[in-house]
Order: C-alpha cells, then structure tokens, then sequence
C-alpha cells in the first residue's frame, strides 16, 4: 500500500525549507502552539517521523518536583505527548486520535533531563491507514540524562471516524 502523507505529516514536512540548524527549534514552536500545554512544560520535539517520535524534557523549575526531579506529571505528560505525536503522524486525515488507557511505574529516581521515544511498527502504521477506526499498543522508553530508565510506560491509543466538521 502507498504511504499518502496525512496533514501533521504534510506540515511538518514544509519544515524542509528551514535550515537544518533551525529545524529542531521551528519544529517545537509549531508543536507548542498546535499543544499548548507542551509549550508550557517546555517540551522539545527533536525526532519526529511516521516510525518514531522522541520527544525531550529539561528539568526545569517549572516542570520540577518537591525533590528537585522532574515532576510524575511532566513525565506521563512527556510520554503521552510521544506517543500520541506517533500516532498523529499515522492517523489517516478523516480521523482522530484519543488516549484510551496508560500505565505508568515508576521504578528509579530520574536524574536531570528526559527523553522519550514512542515507536510503531510498520504492521500498526499499515493498519492506521487502512482502516477508519482501531487501536493500538504503543511502546515508549523513557530515559534520564544517566541512562536510567526511571518509569515504565503503556500506552493505548484508539483511532475514530472524525466525522463532518463544524465551521
């Protein structure tokens, strides 16, 4: 089947004409104003393709907790937002993505800074553009500034008909 790029895929795609060295930082701008939720956590998107979203976080004051870690909530935020990035870069444009379920443990102490990387396969992709409305079980990996991998994630995210559109 061929790969027709859908709308987030189309806009981020008009990025190209951006120097290389600004992309990162326009990419994030874009993203932050479509979520702007992510714009106040200060979420950085730094990889975004129709396989895989990697998505970063600074910890930051804003975004700290009572320890001086990044707070649980900036963290299921961060691992939310790359997965549901993935998923919309797949959903087909007569769609819409919603969150279903999560789970999240945390397991270590995070250290400084995060990054999380949601990934789908090509069978899933196959199967965002073949049909209106389905789920998916989408893996993420977050991991601090030591190499630690401070909380595990799951993630379900469904897929339904958007219906007509109100002006």
């Amino acid at each position: 089947m061929e790969h027709t790029p859908n709308r987030l895929e189309r806009q981020l795609e008009r990025l190209s004409e951006v120097p290389a060295f600004a992309r990162p930082w326009f990419r994030s701008v874009v993203l932050r104003r479509a979520v702007p939720f992510t714009g106040t956590a200060g979420l950085d998107f730094l990889q975004m393709t129709p396989h895989q979203v990697e998505i970063g976080i600074k910890n930051a004051k804003k975004v700290q907790n009572h320890i001086g870690g990044v707070h649980a909530s900036a963290m299921n935020l961060l691992a939310e937002t790359a997965t549901g990035m993935v998923v919309g870069m797949n959903v087909r444009d007569d769609c819409i993505p919603l969150a279903k379920e999560l789970k999240m443990a945390f397991k270590k102490r995070a250290t400084g800074g995060l990054r999380a990387v949601a990934t789908l396969s090509e069978e899933q992709r196959a199967l965002m553009r073949a049909s209106d409305k389905g789920e998916v079980h989408v893996p993420v990996v977050v991991t601090d500034e030591a190499g630690v991998n401070p909380v595990e994630c799951e993630f379900v995210w469904a897929w339904i008909p958007s219906g007509p559109r109100k002006s």
